[in-house]
């Protein structure tokens, strides 16, 4: 992690326009391609969600702007992102708890891992794991809705800037299977270009999943 020098960062004017508003925060909701990915998934037996979570949070830390938090009206520079994520408590409760592990490089052995860490936390909110923390992408699904918009609940906090990654229930279309997906971010650090980027990236990553292996 570095502190980025305000003074000479190219885009310290964007910062203190976006920074000095009211709300910051801003959200972009678009669908993707999964039709390769979801047969990958099925054909390796691996969950669709943790895969997604590995794909998407992999996606983010390949545009350092995602990378970027705010503290204290300063910026860092994080050298990696990791996600914490929803996931629900057992199959028969309604209710979910928050996960947080690290990001592995291998698929395989993330959704492993982050299956084990889901399946060991009997803690709904184990906030004393992330207590300082901003190296995070919290990452959520709502596999019930294939909704075309997206709101999160979250602290007015100016320096709030964790990136919030969603996605809901695929459907078909021309033969396609396409997945709502949402990026929120801190438009202090963010602009349309990033996030454009990012969904550009992550793309193009679900879609060359064979290659990777």
């Amino acid at each position: 992690m570095e502190y980025i020098e305000l003074n000479t960062w190219k885009r310290k004017e964007h910062f203190d326009f976006f920074y000095n508003t009211d709300y910051a925060q801003y959200n972009i909701c678009a669908n993707i391609d999964v039709t390769r990915f979801l047969k990958f998934v099925r054909e390796k037996e691996l969950s669709f969600y943790y895969a997604m979570i590995y794909a998407s949070t992999h996606a983010a830390n390949e545009i350092i702007n995602f990378r970027y938090r705010i503290r204290e009206d300063k910026v860092v520079l994080h050298e990696s992102i990791h996600p914490s994520f929803t996931d629900l408590s057992n199959k028969q409760d309604d209710l979910f708890k928050i996960v947080t592990v690290d990001l592995k490089l291998d698929i395989f052995e993330f959704v492993q891992y982050a299956k084990d860490k889901s399946q060991s936390q009997t803690e709904y909110f184990p906030l004393n794991q992330i207590a300082g923390r901003d190296d995070l992408v919290y990452i959520t699904c709502i596999p019930w809705v294939s909704f075309t918009h997206i709101s999160h609940t979250f602290s007015l906090n100016k320096n709030d800037s964790v990136p919030r990654i969603s996605w809901g229930k695929y459907f078909i279309e021309n033969d396609k299977v396409l997945l709502p997906f949402s990026v929120q971010v801190n438009h202090a650090l963010v602009d349309g270009v990033h996030v454009g980027e990012y969904f550009t990236k992550l793309q193009k990553r679900i879609d060359n999943i064979y290659q990777e292996l």
